[in-house]
């Protein structure tokens, strides 16, 4: 992916995020009652501070992930989702990167990831960024929710 770019929100690409997210999930998983919740409320999560980036090529979003405000200094990223057709080319990672780079230059102290343990490539690209495990809090409702990553600024 030479030409790939990097992209905020705009909401062009709303339908985007939600077809590579729902795609995604439903490749190993069911929607839940918060994907939805997250779906419906895309503008308002970005009024208040939420940010999605995109990876672009030719017009064709490859992958995308969100970063958004859980406190005044803890964020979430949520949300990495790559299509299938373009995996292993870093999009992921790249926007992945960009989400984390965005809460962190907007105060975020601490960084907070929920996944699964079958998503492999996934907690690859936590691991790259210095992520560690963590107990799962359980403070969430995803029932696919089995591992748990965190990132604390030193």
């Amino acid at each position: 992916m030479i030409n790939m770019e990097i992209v905020k929100y705009k909401p062009e690409y709303k339908n985007d995020f939600i077809r590579l997210s729902k795609n995604w999930i439903t490749k190993y998983f069911a929607l839940e009652s918060d994907d939805f919740e997250v779906f419906e409320n895309i503008d308002k999560l970005i009024k208040n501070g939420a940010m999605i980036y995109f990876a672009i090529e030719n017009g064709v979003v490859y992958a995308t992930c969100m970063a958004q405000p859980m406190t005044n200094d803890e964020w979430e990223i949520c949300k990495l989702a790559t299509d299938e057709r373009y995996e292993g080319h870093g999009a992921g990672s790249a926007v992945f990167k960009a989400c984390m780079d965005y809460a962190l230059e907007n105060g975020a102290n601490k960084l907070t990831i929920l996944s699964n343990s079958i998503l492999k490539p996934a907690l690859h690209i936590y691991e790259k960024y210095g992520f560690y495990e963590i107990p799962v809090d359980n403070t969430h409702h995803y029932k696919r929710v089995d591992i748990q990553f965190e990132y604390t600024v030193k």
